[in-house]
């Protein structure tokens, strides 16, 4: 008899644990899938509730598979005779991962995480770029690395799924920035898309990893994976760069499945350092090393650039950073308050007491956040919310720390001045050296 399972998850790595590990599997059946509370969106109202659709569930699931909210896994497991649960999302604190397996095991199930074996074997090589958080600059590493495998070979840029909307793409393949509006995809969306683009690199994601390996494969002769939150890669790499963060120093070692991440690369990266304590460093050092005793680690700084500085100095300055980072990455501030500071603004206007809707209730539920705005977009109504917020600060300047051109999105008034933020090695290795003494596994 087929051991009844339900998969937990957050709209991405569930889907592809499923498709991978389960799909087929005739001694499981996953009777549901459950969704976890809106960690990268703020207090959003829930969406409806969906299902997994019938035409990627297979035949197995002529009727597709339901998706429930996370609070409902007792009721769940008791009602449906479940004997086994999966967990199967990202970016969580180790405890947080056994929070979950004892209300499954007092439930009366079986509690499992699935490793590797979700890989898929690509037959071009992949440079897989992941992290132990999110919000270590995995974008800036990713970008920086497909411009230097482009010099030699073709490449595509493949990131892990973001399923927010009502639809449920197997494929998505984008060139350009105009195919973002069409395909109306989120901020969080654009902020991983958007630099791969201007750079010339085509982006795949979706939500069948085998249909969008084969189409990126079929294209480019190198796969880049960009990975989202702390996830591990989708791909079997070939080579493994992995970020930590020194500003946050011992959350390598304690978030699910960062620490997994750090454990199986071949390179660390610890980035901003220059914005970091030289203790903090350490601690990451030390914490990787006794984990992972063969890693090699590049040392590097995340450098804040804008396109003319005497713009910022002076001014009354509003700081909208990178969404995700300073929500549920737990980061205070980003690029955008770094490059008020460093480029001499007069102040820093603080956005909370305009805050409406949507927006108001992330600053609620993140109380950790310092006087910046989290770009948060995951529908047009929470565009609008960010949109008005930013309407009612008096500012003279609206600094942009999130990847995406804000201008595309929301009608203001203030000027906006993009940030830029781009990794830079100290020393050696560097990604260059580290791409040329892997040369030939990579078929440069």
């Amino acid at each position: 008899m087929a051991r009844r399972t339900v998969i937990m998850g957050a709209a991405g790595r569930d889907f592809h644990d499923f498709n991978v590990c389960f799909r087929d599997d005739p001694d499981r059946e996953v009777v549901a899938f459950t969704r976890a509370p809106n960690q990268n969106v703020g207090e959003l109202p829930d969406v409806p509730e969906r299902a997994y659709p019938a035409h990627l569930a297979g035949e197995n699931y002529p009727e597709g598979i339901p998706i429930v909210p996370e609070a409902n896994l007792e009721s769940v497991i008791e009602s449906r005779n479940v004997d086994e649960v999966v967990f199967s999302y990202s970016d969580v604190s180790h405890e947080h991962v056994m929070n979950q397996a004892s209300r499954a095991l007092a439930a009366g199930a079986d509690f499992h995480i699935v490793g590797q074996s979700m890989m898929l074997q690509a037959e071009v090589p992949v440079v897989a770029v992941d992290a132990v958080r999110t919000g270590c600059g995995k974008s800036s590493v990713a970008r920086k690395l497909a411009a230097i495998l482009g010099e030699s070979v073709d490449v595509a840029v493949v990131r892990e799924p973001m399923p927010y909307g009502d639809e449920f793409e197997p494929v998505s393949r984008f060139e350009e920035l105009g195919e973002l509006d069409d395909a109306g995809v989120t901020i969080e969306e654009r902020e991983e898309y958007e630099h791969h683009l201007a750079a010339g690199h085509v982006v795949f994601a979706g939500v069948d990893y085998q249909a969008v390996l084969d189409q990126a494969q079929d294209e480019a002769d190198v796969i880049v994976w960009d990975g989202g939150n702390n996830e591990l890669p989708f791909f079997e790499p070939d080579l493994h760069v992995v970020l930590a963060d020194p500003l946050r120093p011992g959350h390598e070692i304690r978030y699910h499945p960062g620490e997994t991440n750090l454990r199986i690369a071949d390179y660390l990266l610890i980035n901003k350092e220059n914005s970091a304590r030289a203790a903090d460093i350490r601690t990451v050092v030390e914490n990787a090393v006794d984990r992972n005793s063969g890693v090699e680690i590049i040392h590097a700084d995340s450098v804040v650039t804008v396109p003319d500085p005497t713009r910022i100095e002076g001014q009354r300055v509003l700081a909208v950073e990178d969404g995700p980072t300073v929500t549920h990455g737990g980061a205070a501030s980003g690029a955008a308050l770094i490059a008020a500071e460093q480029f001499g603004a007069a102040e820093i206007v603080d956005p909370r007491p305009g805050a409406v809707g949507s927006i108001a209730r992330v600053f609620e539920r993140y109380d950790h956040l310092g006087p910046v705005l989290p770009a948060m977009g995951y529908s047009p109504e929470q565009i609008a919310d960010l949109e008005q917020t930013i309407a009612n600060v008096d500012c003279d300047l609206i600094l942009a720390g999130t990847p995406i051109d804000l201008g595309r999105l929301v009608d203001v008034d203030v000027p906006i001045v993009n940030v830029r933020y781009d990794v830079e090695e100290r020393g050696t290795p560097t990604l260059r050296s580290m791409v040329e003494s892997h040369a030939a596994e990579l078929g440069l």
